[in-house]
């Protein structure tokens, strides 16, 4: 076990309930070598047959897997991968569901030096050639859907498939399940804190989304901050609400938990149950949840009932959440629903942790490990202007960086201090309250936007000659990608040609992703030519807030 991750683990949770003690006495630990799971999770495992990880599904019933069960089975895997050409340094693209290979094969991936590519499966073909080309992915393990997309488009190394191998698999693809007649020994691989561990794909304001790079440092010990946020204690059930192949899923259904010697609980559903998760929390004693702004203004449309008799915290992050959801829980639970911010380059930055007076509105203060300042128009710290860490000392919960975009990384630490984008306020007693985001990214139900992506391909389709995309204000998913859209001359505005756009941008688009309400209009612009989103954004507040449509607005549900 190594010392130093050890120590600044159980000062935090020594600090429960103390935020201004936990920030005054907490540093991050000094690694050179580290490799989170020889260093903490083995040590944990070591004769632990406590539930590392409980899966309830809906189509497969209730599996669990004990800390034991999950450091042998990972042991396997990842001696069958060394068998089979996997290296240090090595990129796999991951695309599974809520299954239990996907966390095994995390564990045998960190075990070899091997690099992980998180990825969706709700990712188009093009995304995924995207993925695999500029990530430079040389293995995949998926299930039989990922294979389907995958094809025969990409001469990969090891090409897992969790599931049967049928016939109408790619040829190449070979069942996990192989993997696990393995043994259970490995070539160990030394790892420094700074090795590559983590490629995150993340929308941006470009095109492409942005490649965000973790270390065996950056997010596995990074997320002791994220563990403090949440209010994990050992022994806990953690119940988080996450699609694998983002940055929340590792957060909180990954390092966070089993720092803290928790145990993971995944409701998997192919469609969301406000009736069915409440259930699940009291059929399985969950004792910690968190989920995004959307999933709980789903549940409060449903009667919450009782509290469950373990739930001891609530949390949400992704997006600011509404203090009349907070409101109504507290009335039927008599608990707190906690706000966090972070981002895919970091793990949880701000927020309200247990026993800290919430403020209605607010993220919280900065929180372990972090230094956080609010910079203004010109770069000096104020009250109110864009979120940033102070880089001296560096947070290791940091990423290292853009990857293959120096220009990107630069821009983003220059000054020292690493921006974030997004703009909020102090008030006079410290707390810090989201404002926006400084580019155009927004959320949709848990989901970040790019409108220049989405725009990208509006302007495909050849009866589109320009097109701004923003966020259109939903009741339950927050906002939908709304476009404004600018035909060339001899096309038609009719409702016609919005189903036909409609429809071309849903083959284009991941379902998370897809256009759902259109209107012809013509686009503002700077005397530079620049289109001005932020009048968008604000005749659609309008509209919306008088529940009204533009005269020539067609929404995808019509």
């Amino acid at each position: 076990m190594n010392d130093a991750f050890a120590r600044a683990r159980a000062l935090l949770l020594h600090h429960a309930g103390d935020l201004e003690g936990a920030r005054r006495e907490f540093r991050w630990p000094e690694l050179d070598q580290f490799n989170w799971v020889d260093d903490w999770f083995d040590p944990l495992a070591a004769g632990n047959d406590a539930p590392a990880l409980i899966i309830v599904s809906e189509a497969r019933g209730v599996s669990r897997a004990s800390f034991a069960e999950l450091s042998e089975r990972s042991k396997r895997v990842a001696r069958w991968l060394q068998d089979h050409g996997v290296e240090r340094g090595h990129r796999i693209l991951l695309m599974l569901p809520n299954v239990q290979p996907l966390w095994e094969t995390m564990l045998a991936a960190m075990r070899i030096g091997a690099v992980v590519i998180p990825a969706t499966t709700q990712l188009t073909e093009d995304d995924l050639d995207d993925r695999i080309v500029r990530g430079d992915v040389k293995h995949m393990v998926t299930d039989a859907a990922g294979a389907a997309k995958l094809g025969t488009r990409h001469a990969l190394g090891v090409k897992l498939l969790v599931g049967a191998v049928s016939e109408q698999d790619p040829a190449g693809f070979v069942a996990y399940d192989e993997a696990l007649t393995a043994p259970p020994s490995i070539a160990k691989v030394a790892t420094l804190a700074r090795d590559p561990l983590l490629l995150y794909f993340t929308s941006g304001t470009t095109a492409k989304p942005k490649l965000v790079l973790h270390t065996h440092g950056s997010y596995p010990v990074g997320h002791l901050s994220t563990m403090y946020w949440l209010g994990l204690r050992p022994g806990d059930v953690h119940q988080n609400v996450s699609s694998p192949g983002w940055a929340k899923h590792a957060w909180s259904s990954f390092f966070a938990p089993w720092n803290a010697g928790a145990t993971v609980l995944v409701h998997d559903d192919a469609r969301f149950s406000a009736k069915r998760t409440l259930a699940v929390l009291h059929e399985h004693a969950v004792a910690t949840l968190c989920a995004p702004p959307t999933v709980w203004r789903m549940l409060i449309l449903e009667s919450l009932g009782e509290k469950p008799p373990q739930l001891r915290e609530l949390a949400s992050a992704g997006e600011p959440l509404n203090p009349e959801v907070i409101e109504t829980v507290q009335r039927a639970w008599g608990l707190t629903i906690r706000d966090g911010y972070g981002q895919t380059e970091t793990t949880a930055q701000i927020g309200n942790p247990p026993g800290f007076p919430v403020k209605l509105g607010s993220m919280g203060k900065p929180l372990p490990g972090y230094d956080v300042v609010l910079l203004d128009a010109a770069g000096s710290e104020s009250d109110e202007g864009e979120v940033a860490l102070k880089l001296a000392p560096r947070p290791l919960a940091l990423m290292d960086g853009y990857h293959d975009d120096e220009v990107r990384t630069q821009a983003a630490t220059a000054g020292g201090y690493y921006r974030t984008g997004d703009e909020a306020r102090r008030d006079a007693d410290g707390y810090i309250h989201f404002v926006g985001r400084g580019d155009d990214v927004f959320k949709s139900s848990d989901y970040r936007i790019s409108p220049f992506e989405l725009e990208s391909v509006l302007l495909e389709h050849p009866l589109v000659a320009e097109a701004a995309v923003v966020p259109s204000p939903d009741p339950v998913r927050l906002s939908v990608p709304k476009a404004f859209v600018v035909l060339v001359p001899e096309a038609e505005e009719s409702r016609e040609t919005a189903q036909a756009i409609f429809a071309f941008t849903s083959e284009k688009l991941a379902p998370y992703k897809r256009i759902r309400r259109l209107e012809f209009h013509a686009l503002p612009k700077t005397i530079s030519g620049k289109i001005r989103r932020v009048e968008l954004r604000k005749q659609e507040e309008a509209q919306r807030a008088r529940d009204e449509r533009g005269a020539k607005e067609h929404w995808q549900g019509d």
